[in-house]
């Protein structure tokens, strides 16, 4: 990375890193409804409330379930749009997205007279080759008239499961820790994008940590493992920056796929609210996977 860190440049080196591990770039003000100029691959969205990308999500269901009538499909699309609104609180959304995303899609058709059930796949877990991945920065949304921007967003067949916040570590106001902060911020503004949400990454250029949907700041880690870097077996250390390090470590899309699947969990448990009610709390928690590849 060049040694002239600026929020600009850490953004470009994270986008170059994913295209190097297959992730296609997508400049998000070419999709944006007011583009000038239609990217090749997308097609525009329609509002800059639109979180998914239903030309790409539309596409690659299809070609996950072919064996799935596309009236089918259709309605898989609408349960997945319509997910953010399911229930009262993001957490609760998130956990129904997850187990849809993990476990597919109930549906029922009409075939040769007969009503069947089956499953829609949002993800082909076994063949990474087809699904589509795209690394989108500058990705603007507008939810009850405010407008966000986060750094980059990932998708996979269409809908953003990783977000992305990158501060500039010469501003000495923009820690790794104001990049945690701007991020319950977009919680708030612009809870829909979340819904979807698998994993958010906060990096200042030099750390980068990664941490679920509920996780407190101290709860977000580094990620310690990458297969072409030296490591001490003891330490775990290497020169390499920490965002390299996540990114190569944890977004080949083998790896990256294999831990949506089996490395995210929800807990319930019992708290006290302000009032002194028992509630339920829900919990998202991305399993330490670096902690297990780190000095075994």
């Amino acid at each position: 990375m060049n040694a002239n860190l600026n929020e600009s440049s850490i953004e470009q080196f994270a986008l170059d890193l994913f295209q190097t591990l297959g992730w296609e770039y997508v400049f998000g003000p070419d999709i944006a409804p007011d583009a000038e100029n239609r990217n090749a691959g997308i097609t525009r969205r329609k509002s800059f409330e639109d979180i998914l990308l239903f030309d790409i999500l539309e596409r690659r269901l299809k070609l996950i379930n072919p064996q799935i009538p596309d009236d089918a499909i259709n309605d898989a699309i609408k349960t997945i749009t319509h997910l953010p609104n399911q229930f009262p609180n993001l957490m609760a959304n998130n956990e129904a997205f997850h187990r849809l995303l993990t476990e597919g899609i109930p549906v029922t058709y009409r075939k040769n007279g007969e009503e069947k059930g089956d499953i829609v796949k949002i993800i082909d877990f076994e063949k990474p080759k087809n699904n589509e991945f795209h690394a989108i920065n500058q990705f603007t949304v507008i939810e009850n008239h405010i407008n966000k921007r986060p750094d980059i967003v990932l998708f996979v067949n269409g809908i953003p499961l990783v977000v992305i916040e990158l501060k500039n570590p010469a501003d000495e106001n923009a820690t790794i820790r104001s990049a945690y902060n701007q991020i319950q911020t977009y919680k708030q503004t612009i809870p829909s994008l979340f819904s979807y949400n698998e994993m958010i990454i906060i990096s200042d250029g030099l750390e980068a940590k990664i941490g679920s949907l509920s996780a407190g700041y101290d709860r977000f880690t580094a990620w310690k493992s990458m297969d072409d870097i030296y490591r001490d077996a003891m330490h775990c250390v290497s020169i390499l920056p920490q965002l390299q390090i996540l990114i190569k470590g944890l977004f080949n899309k083998d790896t990256f796929l294999d831990f949506l699947r089996f490395f995210i969990v929800f807990d319930k448990s019992k708290a006290e609210d302000e009032s002194g009610q028992t509630i339920v709390k829900l919990t998202k928690k991305n399993c330490r996977l670096s902690s297990i590849l780190c000095c075994q």
